[in-house]
């Protein structure tokens, strides 16, 4: 059996090398990764990384002996930069060519470009990679001024994680509330007074026009509004794009991601994507989304795998994901969709509550939970067996429990 060569070295791509293994493939796995790092989980790196508490071993998926008793090759400090599926050969910057018979690419993302004026001429912060955590972790002092533009969960979670370390935080959004793409009205409140409790200065409805250097090498914000904002590091995180310029050249079929079967086959028969990648469909939802997530990486790379192996296919679960600030743990179970209503499960100046979004079906599609994760674990089922006529006087009341519902 000839070799299976993935691109991408990340949390999908070190999933999918071990995957293959415990499903009995015996031939060559090949793992492209651009950094100089074994596989690692990103989550820690806009919290426990930033804040001292990890080490790169707490960061790393499986120790080097891992690759080395499992017989897969790590090429680290690698670019791949052309696929040929004609000859299934992919083409490394060092002019190398890889042979494959089945190629899984695990590229994930990359940052979305900041299109304000200046932004090429003053130094700012990405958080996409190991090196961008170390590099930002090195500039959080106390004291000094940093600048957030974009209230995602990654943003916030820098801001949590800045205020810990002493560090003045201003957080600028474009929208009319943080987390306004992603989150309930509910929850955007919850997480505004939280991090304004804790002395972040949150800037909602703020069009950043112009970045500037200041004096003694200040970074200036200039707001639509003519306002000028001065701070000693900058971190934009607006969002990310899915990596798949290999496959746009090669000729994959892509549309906000690289497209891809309920197995993670591309339209290439031999070429499977995994990951932040990938465009997919859901058996609980319509349409095709793009997650970025560890639980879909993990999925999908056993969907890889198995697909390649004959392995037996994984149950596809209920997407969810996840986001810790401060004391507050949330968890989400599901995707928002349009035409829900929302039911509050507790009280959220406790700082324990959950919101469920139920559809004219009286379905759930979707959960909110902070602090509250036997709600999270009951939502998860309930999504995924798609019950309708669901009991709103239950769903509401935090002291009721939630097993009558999954019956």
């Amino acid at each position: 059996m000839a070799g299976v060569v993935i691109i991408g070295a990340g949390h999908a791509g070190g999933a999918a090398a071990g995957f293959l293994r415990q499903y009995g493939f015996e031939g060559d796995i090949t793992l492209i990764g651009e950094e100089p790092y074994l596989p690692y989980q990103r989550p820690p790196l806009s919290k426990a990384w930033l804040k001292g508490e990890a080490s790169l071993e707490d960061l790393y998926l499986r120790g080097e002996n891992f690759y080395a008793d499992q017989r897969v090759t790590a090429r680290l400090n690698t670019r791949c930069y052309a696929i040929d599926r004609a000859a299934k050969i992919v083409t490394v910057a060092s002019g190398d060519h890889i042979a494959y018979d089945h190629l899984i690419i695990a590229a994930g993302s990359k940052a979305r470009p900041f299109p304000a004026k200046g932004v090429e001429h003053v130094p700012h912060h990405l958080l996409r990679t190991l090196d961008d955590a170390e590099r930002l972790k090195s500039v959080l002092a106390p004291g000094h001024r940093i600048g957030l533009i974009g209230a995602g969960y990654v943003g916030l979670e820098v801001a949590a994680s800045a205020r810990y370390l002493g560090c003045e935080v201003t957080v600028f959004e474009r929208e009319s509330r943080i987390l306004a793409r992603v989150a309930s009205e509910t929850l955007s409140s919850f997480f505004t007074s939280t991090h304004t409790a804790h002395g972040v200065n949150l800037v909602t409805g703020a069009h950043v026009s112009e970045l500037s250097l200041g004096d003694g090498d200040k970074k200036i914000v200039h707001l639509a509004d003519g306002s000028r904002h001065a701070f000693d590091l900058l971190l934009v995180g607006i969002g990310a794009l899915p990596a798949d310029d290999l496959a746009v050249a090669a000729g994959l079929e892509t549309g906000n991601g690289i497209i891809v079967d309920e197995q993670a086959r591309t339209s290439d028969p031999t070429i499977f994507a995994i990951g932040d990648v990938t465009s997919r469909t859901l058996p609980f939802y319509d349409g095709r989304f793009r997650l970025e997530s560890v639980p879909n990486a993990l999925e999908q790379a056993k969907q890889a795998a198995a697909a390649i192996t004959g392995f037996k296919p994984p149950v596809v679960e209920t997407p969810w994901f996840w986001s810790d600030q401060y004391d507050h743990k949330l968890q989400i179970a599901g995707l928002g969709v349009p035409g829900t209503t929302p039911v509050l499960r507790g009280n959220p100046a406790s700082g324990t509550f959950s919101v469920f979004h139920i559809d004219g079906d009286g379905r759930l599609r979707s959960a909110e939970c902070v602090t509250r994760p036997a709600d999270f674990m009951a939502a998860k089922l309930l999504i995924s067996k798609g019950k309708t006529g669901l009991d709103i006087a239950i769903l509401a009341d935090p002291d009721a429990p939630l097993k009558p519902l999954l019956q």
